[in-house]
């Protein structure tokens, strides 16, 4: 195998630097600095509420912001720090420090780079819906719940993380509520719900960081606690590469949060390009976008970064401005590189409770109430798994989420697939044209003791099994042949082969033969495989249902059945 042939590692830029203009530079350069602009406050809210610096936040919108558009491939992605790493990215922090969140993060990068390599990029869009949907309305109400105590004014140190006793906390201390942040925390609230109203050019949640900035640093008595009265005064130093620790102990307590934080790149970053796609009629190159992905975790880590993935508002910001290549991409990490240098001082001035107030409506943007409000209409399986998915992100953590609501969604898939794959059961007489388009109908008379078998659907374990009780609970007399009729087999598994071996077998003890009608290539292949045509004999598999009757009605003659039965 040719392995670097295989490779679907094919980065956007590349092809998109060889046709490249002076126009298109100018369009990529305005959108570029629209999208920095914009990605600042988000990247400094987001690096907060992780449970990490400002100064983090911005680094890993630089360094991965990059890293996803070089080698990326999506043509106008943006990457960097986003909502739904927040709540994965506090609990690691508060359960195996900033070392383990690097550990993590590295980790998950190369997961990312795997699926990339193994091509699974396009299976990573069949999650089910209402799981994506389910953990990401969690995730957005969680995101709400950590900035009650910034937008209030409450002043409580150490909040729990758990969500229920954060509320019983936040409840209980509401008598101490600070009206000047409150206020604060509303002023900025409504200029950025009001600003899209006015201009949707506009970066609304940035504007409102520069006015109520602006007033609480020129009218005196309005004192709210600023970034810099948090965190003091932000360095501006660019942070040199170091490395961490890795043991098995430690892979091994990290691997699940890795996982989590791979699919929800994945997931999220898949998700972005295809809505991105939509508007500029490109076509996004799976594969290659999950290893630029997973590149820009494995690097951001060594300069104390948080995780990266495609961010769905920032990518469509590039996109409104006129972004149409990874140029811009690039022009967006560069300027928040230039305001990390020149205007860091400024940020420590912002306060808390304006942050809050961004980070609220993000979470509301996250929450897809309406999409709920849709599911709700859906078959009960699809409102349960969202419900659970959703209820484990709030009140556990989005590792559980994600594992349970991926089990209940398969086990919910096998169930229907079992309950519309059908066993029919034929006898005297059978239609071939029966279950097909064709409109040509021929009978075909079957003898006395052979029994007709036809399976439409997957011969998997679920179904499998559910053939195997059939087999036992026939009344009536045994027959002589047994036809399993699989035209409308499209695969078998391994429970499967076993089944049918095991019938094979219990048949030939009770004197009964067996033939095969309709196998597949690909079914058929899976039996070679596994020693079924040894066992059952090689002219006993027909690929057509006549061939099939004509040797069971030679097996099981007219005559001689009548004989048997007087």
């Amino acid at each position: 195998m040719n392995f670097a042939a295989s490779l679907d590692f094919k980065p956007k830029l590349v092809s998109t630097l060889k046709n490249y203009s002076f126009d298109k530079f100018k369009n990529d350069l305005v959108a570029g600095i629209v999208v920095g602009i914009v990605a600042l406050p988000l990247a400094i809210a987001f690096g907060i509420a992780s449970g990490v610096s400002p100064t983090v936040g911005l680094i890993t919108a630089i360094i991965g912001g990059f890293i996803v558009s070089a080698a990326g491939g999506c043509t106008v992605q943006i990457g960097g720090p986003t909502g739904a790493f927040i709540v994965i990215v506090y609990n690691i922090i508060a359960n195996f420090g900033l070392e383990g969140l690097a550990v993590a993060t590295l980790m998950a990068g190369l997961i990312l780079v795997a699926l990339g390599i193994f091509r699974l990029g396009t299976v990573i869009k069949f999650i089910p819906y209402p799981i994506v949907v389910g953990f990401t309305a969690g995730i957005a109400l969680t995101i709400f719940s950590t900035q009650i105590n910034d937008f209030f004014g409450l002043g409580l140190k150490n909040v729990p993380s758990e969500f229920i006793p954060k509320w019983g906390m936040y409840l209980s201390n509401f008598g101490n509520v600070d009206w000047i942040t409150l206020g604060v925390g509303l002023a900025a609230l409504a200029i950025i719900i009001v600003t899209p109203k006015i201009s949707r050019r506009l970066p609304g949640a940035l504007i409102a960081i520069i006015l109520v900035t602006l007033v609480v640093s020129l009218v005196p008595g309005l004192h709210v606690e600023t970034i810099g009265d948090r965190f003091g005064s932000l360095s501006t130093d660019i942070p040199e590469p170091h490395g961490f620790e890795l043991s098995m102990a430690t892979i091994n307590r990290l691997l699940p949060s890795a996982f989590t934080i791979a699919i929800l790149g994945a997931i999220e970053s898949l998700l972005s390009a295809t809505v991105a796609d939509g508007v500029t009629g490109t076509r996004t190159n799976s594969n290659t976008e999950l290893i630029g992905q997973g590149m820009a975790n494995i690097i951001v880590p060594f300069f104390g970064g948080i995780p990266v993935t495609g961010a769905i508002a920032r990518t469509m910001t590039n996109i409104t401005n006129g972004g149409r290549t990874p140029v811009a991409g690039l022009v967006h990490a560069i300027v928040l590189f230039l305001i990390f240098l020149f205007l860091m001082p400024l940020i420590n001035l912002i306060p808390m409770a304006c942050l809050a107030a961004v980070l609220i409506v993000v979470s509301y943007n996250m929450s897809g109430w309406r999409t709920i409000r849709a599911i709700f209409h859906n078959p009960k399986s699809d409102i349960s798994v969202l419900v659970l998915t959703f209820l484990l992100t709030v009140i556990f953590d989005l590792t559980i989420a994600i594992e349970m609501g991926l089990l209940l969604a398969v086990i919910l898939f096998l169930r229907r697939v079992m309950e519309n794959t059908e066993i029919k059961v034929y006898s005297e007489q059978l239609d071939i044209a029966e279950g097909s388009e064709t409109t040509h109908h021929e009978m075909l008379n079957v003898n006395p003791g052979v029994e007709v078998y036809e399976i439409d659907g997957p011969f998997f374990f679920g179904v499998a099994t559910k053939f195997d009780e059939l087999m036992r609970t026939t009344i009536g007399e045994k027959p002589k042949v047994r036809i399993i009729r699989m035209r409308k087999v499209p695969f078998i598994d391994s429970t499967g082969i076993h089944n049918l071996e095991v019938l094979i077998k219990s048949s030939y003890d009770e004197n009964i033969q067996v033939v095969l009608s309709g196998v597949r290539e690909n079914v058929r292949a899976a039996l070679v495989n596994a020693g079924v045509n040894t066992l059952l004999g090689d002219d006993h598999i027909c690929d057509h249902i006549t061939k099939a009757v004509e040797m069971a009605n030679r097996l099981a003659p007219a005559s001689a059945t009548a004989a048997a039965t007087v």
